[in-house]
């Protein structure tokens, strides 16, 4: 049995870039970053000359998101996934305003496939966007408890 969700893990192409996204635009912050490499990496990714750096993000709830950014091993530069591929679709993260977020957002030439949007209910209005690899994220802020 599993006692919690450690982290969640995504592969980034540029680290600075996904750095100044993930922690200046969104607010996490760096809890470690280090070059991983040698025999313990090779044998965890069943893979041969492994050069990676890790960078350990924590969210205010404490929750944890990796960023691995591969010197060897080379994939696409980005994900071409869709909000209903199959697999893991998308990160979502709870917003004190979600207004504010999508102007900062927008300052940085981040683009929105359409505006907020509020849920039947009234409890949420939520936006989804793209991260600087195509990974979706979804902006949640809750406005009724």
């Amino acid at each position: 049995m599993i006692s919690a969700i450690r982290h969640t893990g995504l592969v980034v192409t540029d680290l600075d870039r996904a750095l100044h996204f993930w922690c200046d635009l969104l607010g996490f912050k760096v809890v470690k970053q280090m070059a991983e490499s040698g025999p313990h990496i090779d044998a965890m990714m069943g893979l041969q000359d492994v050069r990676v750096t890790t960078a350990k993000l924590a969210a205010p709830d404490g929750c944890l998101l990796e960023l691995l950014c591969f010197q060897s091993h080379p994939d696409k530069p980005r994900w071409e996934g869709t909000p209903y591929s199959t697999g893991f679709t998308h990160i979502a993260l709870t917003v004190d305003d979600l207004d504010q977020l999508v102007s900062k957002l927008t300052q940085e030439g981040v683009s929105f496939p359409a505006p907020p949007q509020c849920s039947p209910d009234g409890y949420a209005k939520v936006i989804y966007v793209k991260g600087p690899e195509g990974v979706l994220l979804e902006l949640v802020e809750v406005l009724a408890a």
